[in-house]
């Protein structure tokens, strides 16, 4: 740390060449996170409960009889809030995509990485889940760590072994119901009724996820936020030095001194004591006092600690709170800036559309093709037929009874074959074949423009456009 001025204190930006999970060598370098306490963990482990208890109850919740959400990507089938979407709504999933990401754009830009230590199932299940065990079955940091040094003990042994089973069982949950948001609740089901054997596929997948999310919970761990997620790496792109993160106030805390006896702190020295606290309960091994740094997923464990010395030697908390870099300069906190402002309408901009869309959006699509090799047909009684197979796409969970007409021109008719009603079976397509016939005498062009009209029980559902062919009846 260099002084820059009287005040203000610069710090050696060596820390950035490197993360804190790895050594100089380049072998890693295991977290063993001080276990953490106080205000703000309280209210991240009744948060926790609440999205853990949504996210498992997900798979079983219903709106209007379907599925809360689903994600099947291997049929094509995605239900959003009991909202069916097909691969032919491909644009309005787009959109939402679009909008999503604009959305936490934006949030990042204002709040930075609150997502990632509030509400990231990755850092729920790590720090609530699964290092609670750890810290059930073995201990705080250093138990483990000394644990860690220690020949194999019986004891040592078995409560690796209970911790690891433990482990794999909760990994298996979260496969099956991770799964369930996949194919559904009720494919899940069947899949673990019956014998492997019967769907050898789905018991595969169902064994792939749960080795994927214990290899991440009980060995990768942390490396997933600082390697592997995206978002972490977006950070440093998104972050302006008015978002809101998990700050160390250099201004008060600097220079740090170590506690005398029966003395807090040396009256040149700032409020922080260099107690190391805030590094000893980091999940991923940082020191926050080096400003943000692309490990730290804002999970306030260090706030807490911070807060609790600075209890205990009579001065003020916050000093690691939670604060944007110009609040700490300034002392003035912006929340509509410029940036702000520009995402905040290319994202109201985007929920108008796809709001529109949706409102708009037909529960049925149409799809006519002129019959591959077909010409048209001249009859006896003076028409010009063309052949058309006419695609219908049922996007709601009911069956549908439709009927086709001829908008325009209006001397143009239709013509079924099979003269079979239409039923569109639930979340299914139907193929159909029609002759469109016009008369030879009204046709003065090579290609005539048909609208035909969609109807389900006389009520006009969308309209379609066909090219019709023919030869110019010349007067």
């Amino acid at each position: 740390m260099e002084k820059a001025s009287d005040d203000l204190y610069s710090y050696d930006e060596e820390f950035r060449d490197s993360i804190a999970t790895v050594d100089e060598k380049g072998k890693r370098i295991w977290i063993f996170a001080k276990k953490p306490k106080g205000t703000l963990h309280r209210w991240r482990i009744l948060v926790t409960v609440l999205l853990l208890s949504l996210l498992f109850a997900g798979p079983f919740l219903r709106i209007g009889g379907q599925p809360f959400l689903l994600l099947n990507i291997f049929e094509r089938k995605f239900v959003i809030l009991g909202q069916a979407f097909w691969p032919q709504d491909f644009v309005l999933l787009a959109l939402i995509l679009i909008a999503f990401f604009v959305f936490i754009t934006l949030f990042t830009v204002v709040f930075g990485r609150i997502w990632c230590g509030w509400m990231c199932p990755q850092t729920l299940f790590m720090e609530m889940v699964f290092r609670k065990i750890e810290y059930w079955l073995e201990g705080d940091a250093n138990e483990q760590r000394k644990a860690g040094k220690l020949p194999p003990t019986p004891q040592l042994i078995a409560k690796k072994g209970i911790k690891h089973i433990l482990f794999f069982l909760i990994s298996l949950l979260i496969a099956h119901t991770s799964m369930a948001y996949l194919i559904g609740v009720d494919q899940t089901l069947d899949i673990i009724s019956h014998s492997p054997e019967q769907n050898i596929a789905g018991f595969i997948g169902l064994l792939g996820f749960t080795f994927i999310f214990y290899g991440v919970f009980a060995h990768f761990r942390e490396q997933v936020c600082v390697a592997i997620c995206p978002y972490g790496r977006l950070q440093g792109v998104l972050l302006i030095k008015d978002s809101i993160v998990v700050a160390y106030d250099w201004l008060r805390g600097e220079p740090r001194g170590k506690m005398k006896k029966n003395n807090a702190a040396s009256a040149k020295t700032g409020d922080c004591i260099d107690c190391k606290l805030c590094v000893h309960v980091c999940p991923t091994g940082i020191d926050i006092r080096n400003g943000t740094q692309l490990e730290c997923v804002n999970c306030t464990a260090c706030i807490d600690a911070c807060d609790e010395v600075m209890i205990k030697i009579n001065k003020p908390t916050g000093l690691i709170r939670y604060a944007s870099y110009s609040s700490i300069r300034d002392g003035v906190q912006r929340i509509i800036t410029p940036r702000v402002i520009g995402y905040s309408a290319v994202l109201v901009a985007l929920l108008s559309l796809v709001s529109f869309t949706l409102l708009t959006r037909s529960d049925v699509e149409t799809n006519v093709f002129k019959v591959a090799g077909t010409l048209y047909q001249r009859t006896d009684d003076g028409f010009i037929t063309n052949l058309y197979n006419v695609e219908f796409v049922n996007k709601t969970f009911e069956a549908l009874p439709l009927e086709v007409r001829v908008e325009s021109p209006a001397s143009a008719s239709l013509v079924k074959p099979d003269g079979k009603p239409v039923m569109v079976p639930a979340e299914g397509l139907l193929n159909s074949v029609y002759f469109i016939r016009i008369p030879a005498t009204d046709i003065d062009q090579a290609k005539t423009i048909v609208y035909l009209g969609i109807y389900k029980e006389g009520q006009l559902l969308e309209k379609v456009k066909v090219k019709f062919i023919g030869p110019v009846y010349k007067k």
